[in-house]
């Protein structure tokens, strides 16, 4: 299936990402840029900012649908991790930085200890900087939820990924109602936190279905919606069942915003989850908690 028009961007120029992916070369960081395939690298990496992959590169999952290497191996943690970073917050001179991991289900909490040591980390060495943690179910281990959340991340987003219907086939090891469950339980136990969530869709569920998690997630408290196109990256995955027209992506924003009542919905064809991440600055000022 071709790409239509508004899908086709320009291949990143070296001299425009140089710098960043010379400075996570130095440091030995992942980002979820290079390692998904995000087809936005060149514009966050040309504008000096990147969404940090930790504990990676290696997933304990295979969801068809996703780039990430799948490696079930029992791994040790690196400690050095969250020092290295932290230097690169710093050193990149970020106001908003977005950390996420891969699904570490060998690790008894998932790997909340690292997710706290490296909010930690960005906060000794930038404490101005907003913090926003993508973090994977963690089992329904709600007790390594609240080990994250006692670290006080500005913005907590766990993507609800696609509709119900599509778990089995696209996420096999993720339970729809356990997604919803963790975001709410970050709502109603830490209010001051902004909430997000974010699903592909292309993948065979209808419009009407898409509507529906909107309604899910915002019964479920959530402030912020992602949604973008999903592009299969490779014949092994999941195909494309159907490319969604830019309308489209608007009546998804409009929707979740002036009838559902989300702060924000960010819906475009190239949304990805951290797409323009750094917005929710804008937000969090003009709606304080």
């Amino acid at each position: 299936m071709l790409k239509p028009e508004w899908l086709r961007v320009k291949a990143p120029q070296r001299e425009r990402i140089g710098a960043v992916a010379d400075l996570l070369q130095d440091l030995n960081l992942n980002t979820v840029c290079q390692e998904a395939s995000c087809p936005n690298i060149g514009e966050c990496f040309a504008g000096g900012t990147a969404t940090f992959l930790i504990m990676g590169p290696g997933c304990t999952r295979a969801c068809p649908y996703c780039d990430i290497d799948f490696d079930k191996s029992v791994r040790a943690l690196d400690p050095s991790e969250p020092q290295r970073l932290g230097e690169a917050v710093a050193r990149l001179g970020l106001s908003h930085v977005v950390i996420t991991s891969v699904n570490r289900d060998d690790l008894l909490d998932g790997g909340a200890s690292q997710f706290v040591a490296c909010i930690e980390q960005v906060k000794q060495r930038s404490p101005l900087t907003t913090i926003e943690l993508l973090i994977p179910d963690l089992c329904g281990n709600w007790n390594a939820l609240a080990t994250v959340m006692t670290a006080a991340p500005h913005v907590l987003n766990h993507n609800i990924e696609t509709v119900p219907r599509m778990y089995k086939r696209a996420r096999p090891q993720g339970i729809y109602e356990r997604s919803l469950e963790l975001l709410q339980r970050v709502r109603e136990g830490w209010p001051k936190v902004y909430t997000k969530s974010g699903l592909m869709v292309g993948l065979g569920e209808t419009d009407d279905e898409v509507i529906e998690v909107l309604n899910d997630l915002r019964t479920h408290r959530v402030d912020i919606v992602t949604i973008g196109q999903y592009l299969s990256p490779g014949p092994k995955h999941l195909a494309v069942d159907r490319f969604v027209t830019p309308n489209q992506f608007e009546f998804y924003r409009r929707s979740g915003e002036d009838e559902l009542g989300f702060l924000q919905v960010v819906s475009s064809p190239l949304t990805r989850s951290s797409y323009h991440a750094g917005e929710v600055q804008r937000l969090m000022a003009s709606h304080p908690r």
